[in-house]
């Protein structure tokens, strides 16, 4: 995908903007800056990624994220990434 500017947001009330290789890692980064502000979606909230330009929406859950990021990674280029959104993502019960 490479660094796209991405919207992310749930319930349609809450949305932040990052920069991020992937959909899982807009989720990772949003989810932690989510947290930070008090405002952390549950595991199974819908969550809607846009992607920007041009505008792609996405969307997928918590739960597929962590369930992406548990698994084994399947190149090398996988490892480091899903380390770095465990980080990201470690407050979540």
């Amino acid at each position: 995908m490479g660094v796209k500017h991405c919207i992310v947001s749930f319930k349609d009330t809450h949305a932040v903007e990052v920069e991020a290789e992937s959909l899982y890692e807009a989720v990772a980064l949003a989810f932690h800056i989510f947290n930070d502000h008090g405002y952390a979606p549950a595991p199974a909230t819908e969550i809607s990624i846009e992607v920007k330009p041009p505008s792609v929406v996405h969307t997928t859950t918590l739960n597929r994220v962590t369930d992406w990021i548990a698994t084994s990674a399947k190149s090398p280029k996988d490892t480091p990434l899903k380390e770095r959104l465990k980080e990201l993502m470690a407050s979540m019960p």
